[in-house]
């Protein structure tokens, strides 16, 4: 099991913010990422997604104004997913059997990520509907 570096230095609580410092929390970062991405279906959804409404606001040629709240609402799914997934991770480490605090626990972090991916599909209907269907229809 691959744990972040942060666990295993002594010196994880104190503030250093020297450039190596800083640089070991981006390494920690990125195998945050890498983790979010192995072995889960989920993430892969919401990278497709974010393609899909990436390109389609590209070839709509939506103004930044526009942009601005699709790109909120990505990172908003993001955000709920990588929180979900911190915390199914650190569930199973501190409790492995199953244990219906766990799970309720469990249940409430997917209800955070759906209620973000349903945010995310009303704003996304909203700014790309009407220009959308403007341009299916001319």
């Amino acid at each position: 099991m691959a744990t972040s570096s942060a666990v295993s230095r002594p010196d994880a609580g104190a503030a250093d913010l020297s450039p190596r410092a800083r640089w070991r929390a981006f390494a920690d970062a990125v195998r945050g990422l890498v983790h979010l991405f192995s072995g889960q279906v989920h993430p892969w959804i919401h990278l497709t997604a974010t393609a899909a409404v990436a390109g389609l606001a590209l070839w709509l040629g939506l103004p930044a104004g526009d942009w601005c709240w699709l790109v909120l609402a990505v990172g908003l799914v993001w955000v709920a997913e990588a929180s979900n997934t911190a915390l199914e991770e650190l569930a199973d480490a501190l409790h492995p059997g199953a244990h219906p605090g766990v799970g309720r626990a469990k249940d409430a972090a997917a209800a955070a990520v759906l209620l973000a991916a349903l945010a995310a599909a009303s704003i996304g209907l909203l700014v790309l509907g009407p220009p959308l269907w403007e341009r299916l229809t001319s």
